[in-house]
């Protein structure tokens, strides 16, 4: 059962992750950048300027990689920073040391740590509601549940999600923040309480079909090889 349960966790995850990449890509930007009016101008700027071409090192490289806006497409545009994964993690390791590809590995861990307790817990007790004794939580109980574990995962993440995203990307210029809570004081003090549930409404709005998916994959996996 543990390899089934390996190979159920690895295929759903992985169906959840491609089917959320792009809205994971328009939060990053709402969270660290200022040039948008909101998400529908995110995703619009984003599919007409550029060709959207995965803990922490991987966590970093795809923030980084996110918040490139040069266009490949268009001819005379200034050539981006980085040309992939791997030119980006060599030019961190270059121009930042090892340390500089942890950035903000303390925050993502912060973020992570009690977000996937609310995540299982939330998705458990929602099944176990809606499902009668003895019996197998319905397909559809599966995805009502899955979406709005993830919802409730994010809704508790967003606040650290948005200082890990704003730590990643403090190390492409001048040093703007010295440590966590100076993060946090200054993006409070600058822009506001709402500056900590900023990208919470794509988070929600990926969550909800990314996790439903996942969690439907995953049981109907684990019940095929069972």
């Amino acid at each position: 059962m543990p390899v089934e349960e390996f190979m159920a966790g690895w295929i759903s995850g992985a169906l959840g992750l491609v089917l959320g990449h792009p809205f994971d890509t328009v939060k990053v930007r709402l969270q660290t950048q200022t040039t948008y009016r909101g998400i529908m101008d995110c995703m619009a700027k984003i599919y007409r300027h550029e060709s959207a071409y995965c803990l922490a090192p991987f966590d970093l490289i795809k923030v980084r990689l996110q918040n490139q806006t040069e266009s490949r497409v268009q001819p005379g545009s200034p050539q981006p920073r980085y040309r992939g994964p791997v030119h980006c993690a060599a030019t961190i390791f270059q121009e930042e040391g090892p340390r500089g590809l942890f950035r903000g590995a303390w925050t993502l861990m912060l973020r992570d740590t009690p977000t996937l307790g609310i995540y299982f817990v939330t998705y458990e007790g929602l099944c176990r509601q809606y499902t009668p004794e003895g019996q197998n939580p319905s397909s559809a109980t599966v995805l009502v549940a899955g979406g709005f574990a993830g919802i409730a995962s994010w809704v508790t993440a967003t606040p650290l999600d948005v200082i890990k995203s704003r730590m990643q990307m403090d190390g492409l210029g001048p040093k703007a923040y010295h440590g966590l809570l100076d993060c946090m004081v200054s993006s409070f003090r600058q822009e506001g309480l709402g500056v900590f549930f900023r990208g919470l409404t794509i988070n929600s709005a990926r969550a909800f079909p990314v996790n439903a998916v996942t969690f439907l994959s995953y049981e109907y996996f684990l019940y095929s090889w069972g």
